[in-house]
């Protein structure tokens, strides 16, 4: 090989690791781990540690906003916990009292999750049917 496709060979080499390094550095930081609230207590100290994704019922009148950020309560008593929104996309117009929420973010050492992306689903469509009063009757044959 001449001296110029030596270095050519070489810089293409640097390059294609160079961006191989960014792509799986990347990955790994945007990677979450989805929990309900009990799961993530019982992490304990490794959940300040992770990017985390948690899921759970807003408790009914739990939503506050201040400007664009807004904070509420999901989860179920005696494990309830404090999220603040602080995304830079809107909310979806779906969170409402009783959705699901699903917050993207990390918990901090206060003991609010700060999320940073947020999903929700429409409480009327999944309301559990004990929930909503409607009851199965079964009939046999």
């Amino acid at each position: 090989m001449k001296r110029k496709q030596l270095k050519f060979a070489i810089g293409s080499v640097l390059i294609v690791l160079t961006l191989s390094y960014l792509a799986y550095s990347g990955y790994q930081e945007s990677k979450t781990y989805y929990h309900t609230v009990p799961e993530l207590y019982s992490l304990k100290e490794k959940a300040y540690d992770l990017r985390l994704q948690v899921s759970g019922d807003v408790v009914p009148g739990s939503i506050q906003r201040d400007g664009k950020v807004v904070s509420f309560v999901i989860g179920a008593e005696p494990q309830t916990l404090r999220v603040k929104y602080v995304g830079k996309d809107p909310l979806p117009d779906t969170l409402i009292d009783r959705a699901t929420a699903m917050a993207t973010g990390k918990m901090g050492r206060d003991g609010v999750f700060v999320a940073d992306t947020m999903l929700a689903k429409c409480a009327s469509k999944y309301e559990k049917e004990t929930a909503a009063g409607v009851q199965i009757s079964k009939k046999s044959n």
